[in-house]
């Protein structure tokens, strides 16, 4: 019987020492071997204690770590918002799954290796890692829930631990380290490995097929534009994209290629248009209200993506607008209130000229218009996002008086929630909306109507925000990554 009385011995992989590298490849590799060997201990422990009960041991592994120090400000580019410690002293981050992230390590590593002419030192950290998310890369297995096993699972092995998954770091809110350390990147990898699971729950989709480029829609009709789109790409041999993958994973990478029928739809389904550097694009349709849009974009944030925008349907609040005009978002009027807690309302959410001026472009490539005639089609102004989908039901002149007040032409219930988490997570972001109906001015969005309207502008909103990831995917990241999304000391990280 277990002597539940003494504390229990610690068995964990034979400690690897910290190697200092110059090269940011070698770097990579070494983190991946460190994580391999911390996964594959976990699995063959977890596996034997399911067969055979409690080892009478305590079972841990530990992620591992980046780790730089500097002892001067030195000379950096003032011009980039990333690459670079703010000042001297030790940075260090936990790592998950490198093989995922190798690209972006490499390249914020190298960033490091040029700008502060120091090694970084690649080691194990003090972060146990939790059996769960070492399970999560063998497909075939499982980790039984509370009760379900001969013993207590926490008892053995480390399980999530939610007092350190948390925003602290991009909130601001975070302090250093026992012995000092300041954070390195602006997610540890407790907070990575949550997410990476809440998005293959979410999106029926694994993580790694998630592009550098993000469109969210709240509607399924964007869907089918963008498959027709995507089978298009795959058949032209020099358009760059190597496959097309639906929710379930099913991936195709021709262009008569069968994708099955999904009887059972996620939350948040997902399909990536895939390019071999990860370039490509990513729609999801995160359905409607602001919850969904956090829960999105919390999650996709752990990618680190180049861009989100939001390509969705609003009311169009204006007496001069049509069905079918576009609004370009410049400014947000936020009443989706579930951001509240994590960025106050009195922070500003700044248009990204970058963004701007490739959504504006696109729409100017795709109608044909350009110039003092692009107004006809195009409003540019506050888009106001609310957290009750019947808004116009209730009593008028207060929510009416707001709207006007700010000057707000458009409303919808995401956007504002998409924007803001951009801004508070540092991934650039921007929002074209099409004016799907004017409940102030008595065009409501009745099925006849609906239908048309889809029918007309969907293919054409779709493109629009295509021509514009494909323009911001030319665009070099240190122009894009915009310094008003960083505050006095960030991360070095992007």
């Amino acid at each position: 019987m277990q002597d539940t009385t003494a504390p229990l011995q610690i068995v964990t992989p034979e400690a690897a020492a910290p190697e200092l590298f110059t090269d940011a490849s070698a770097a990579v590799d070494r983190l991946c071997a460190l994580y391999d060997e911390a996964v594959g201990f976990l699995h063959d422990r977890f596996l034997e204690a399911m067969a055979k009960g409690h080892p009478g041991v305590r079972i841990r592994a530990y992620y591992p770590e980046i780790r730089v120090t500097t002892t001067t400000y030195g000379k950096v580019d003032s011009r980039l918002s990333f690459g670079h410690v703010p000042s001297p002293g030790t940075f260090a981050t936990s790592v998950t799954r490198p093989d995922l992230f190798r690209y972006y390590l490499r390249q914020q590593i190298g960033l490091l290796l040029e700008n502060h002419q120091v090694p970084v030192q690649i080691g194990l950290s003090s972060v146990p890692m939790p059996v769960h998310f070492a399970v999560a890369n063998y497909p075939d297995l499982t980790v039984p829930q509370d009760g379900a096993g001969d013993f207590v699972l926490r008892d053995v092995f480390d399980v999530p631990d939610l007092n350190v998954t948390n925003d602290d770091i991009v909130n601001g809110l975070a302090v250093p380290a026992e012995d000092g350390a300041q954070p390195l990147a602006p997610f540890t990898a407790q907070r990575v490995d949550y997410s990476l699971a809440r998005l293959a729950h979410y999106t029926a989709t694994d993580p790694m097929h998630f592009q550098n480029h993000v469109l969210f829609t709240n509607y399924q009709f964007y869907v089918s534009e963008f498959e027709a789109y995507a089978r298009a790409q795959l058949a032209d041999p020099d358009s760059g994209y190597t496959s097309f993958v639906s929710t379930g994973n099913a991936e195709i990478d021709t262009p008569d290629g069968d994708l099955p029928i999904s009887l059972k739809m996620p939350q948040m389904p997902t399909y990536h248009l895939k390019r071999a550097d990860g370039s490509g694009i990513t729609l999801v349709n995160i359905g409607v209200g602001p919850s969904n849009a956090k829960t999105a974009t919390d999650h996709i944030a752990v990618l680190r993506p180049h861009a989100w925008l939001m390509v969705g349907h609003c009311a169009g609040l204006r007496n001069s607008q049509s069905l079918g005009d576009f609004v370009l978002a410049h400014a947000y009027l936020r009443e989706d209130k579930v951001l509240d807690d994590d960025l106050p309302l009195w922070v500003p959410v700044p248009a990204l000229a970058e963004i701007q001026v490739a959504l504006e472009d696109a729409v100017a490539k795709e109608t044909k218009l350009d110039g003092f005639d692009l107004k006809r089609i195009m409003r540019t102004g506050t888009v106001a996002s609310v957290d009750n989908r019947n808004w116009e039901l209730r009593e008028q002149s207060g929510p009416v008086r707001r709207l006007s007040q700010s000057r707000a032409v458009a409303l919808d219930m995401e956007s504002a929630t998409i924007a803001a988490n951009g801004f508070r997570f540092r991934v650039p972001y921007g929002t074209l909306l099409c004016v799907s109906d004017k409940p102030l001015h008595g065009e409501l969005k009745l099925p006849g109507m609906a239908s048309d309207f889809y029918k007309t502008q969907v293919a054409r909103h779709l493109m629009i925000g295509i021509h514009a990831m494909e323009t911001l995917r030319g665009m070099p990241l240190e122009r894009l990554h915009s310094r008003k999304l960083r505050s006095f000391e960030e991360t070095a990280f992007l």
